[in-house]
């Protein structure tokens, strides 16, 4: 995966995100619910898969909900698979709408 990729917190979209060199961005959609930060969908355009930019969405998303102490719903696929495979993220889980 690149060091290029700059994911930041746009409070004002409810969106993890990074701008891609088309100018598209690539993100993970969230919410609030109960205190809890849902991770709905995560997406990233055509022609950008497979280059690493949802794994580090998750790892950003998983990791400021760690450093904020926030536990988190999953709903989104990629996320949901992403745990299944980064264990030490299993704690911040209170829910998980996908299995």
């Amino acid at each position: 995966m690149s060091n290029e990729i700059k994911i930041i917190n746009n409070e004002k979209r409810l969106h993890f995100e990074t701008l891609l060199s088309n100018g598209e961005f690539a993100f993970i959609e969230y919410r609030w619910h109960n205190g809890n930060l849902v991770l709905m969908h995560t997406l990233v355009p055509e022609g950008f898969e497979g280059k690493g930019i949802a794994a580090a969405l998750a790892r950003f998303a998983l990791e400021y909900a760690k450093e904020k102490q926030f536990k988190i719903v999953v709903y989104c696929p990629y996320v949901n698979a992403y745990l299944k495979k980064h264990a030490e993220y299993q704690f911040l889980v209170t829910k998980n709408e996908v299995q």
